[in-house]
């Protein structure tokens, strides 16, 4: 299990959010099958725009959600559907929140609702909203990583915030075709490939953390307990 935790592959949002399959364990069939393109774009979509609001803000418990700025995925790229006055941004993320060489990246049926606070929303989120508009104007991953690329290396996207972090506690997330809602949890992000700095990953250590190389963050992850609704999560194995 601590191997397949390592192998975290965060979304801008994380997934950033997403559980990759541990050393030696059978290929899932979307990996064997894979998702060599893009999907037509309305089945990425969601039908319903209150059933999308719906998701994002589960992502967190309703005391923050509530309040909170609600983005939702329209034909021509994201929009603020609901005011918020807390700072918080919820939204459903896709399959493009992960690496461009994540097998699942085109995976149409991946729904991932994050709750960003206040700093990641101005230094985290924009990148996978750049993400976005790149897959909506068709372009490859290869291109996608290297505009993203290009924009980090000549600072048009800002610096990440120290402080940024993001509820991911959604009973309803679907995250991949292996691991669909995974547990709830929280996530941290700092500059770098800081988990070493950290002890993460290491032999008993509680403290569990992915590189994202191509996002230039270390994610660090802390399962909780209970979902957003309040009901109690699976504990995680060990």
């Amino acid at each position: 299990m601590r191997k397949s935790m390592v192998k975290l592959v965060a979304s801008t949002c994380l997934l950033q959010f997403v559980v990759a399959l541990s050393e030696g364990q059978a290929q899932a069939p979307a990996e064997k099958t894979g998702y060599p393109e893009m999907a037509p774009l309305d089945r990425y979509l969601i039908p319903s725009e209150a059933s999308e609001i719906a998701l994002a803000r589960s992502a967190a418990p309703a005391s923050i959600s509530d309040d909170a700025d609600v983005m939702v995925l329209r034909k021509d790229g994201y929009a603020t559907a609901v005011k918020g006055k807390n700072g918080f941004v919820c939204v459903v993320e896709r399959s493009w929140g992960t690496s461009t060489d994540d097998p699942q990246f085109w995976n149409p049926k991946m729904r991932a609702p994050h709750c960003f606070n206040s700093g990641a929303a101005r230094t985290f989120l924009p990148i996978y909203l750049m993400k976005t508009e790149l897959v909506l104007a068709g372009r490859s991953k290869a291109e996608i990583l290297m505009a993203t690329t290009s924009a980090l290396d000549r600072k048009e996207l800002p610096a990440l915030d120290p402080n940024a972090m993001v509820y991911m506690m959604s009973k309803q997330q679907y995250l991949n075709d292996t691991d669909m809602s995974w547990h709830p949890h929280l996530m941290f992000i700092v500059t770098g490939d800081a988990a070493k700095s950290w002890g993460a990953n290491q032999s008993g250590s509680p403290i569990m953390a992915a590189n994202d190389p191509e996002e230039r963050a270390t994610i660090f992850f802390v399962v909780t307990g209970k979902w957003s609704d309040g009901t109690v999560a699976q504990p995680m194995a060990h």
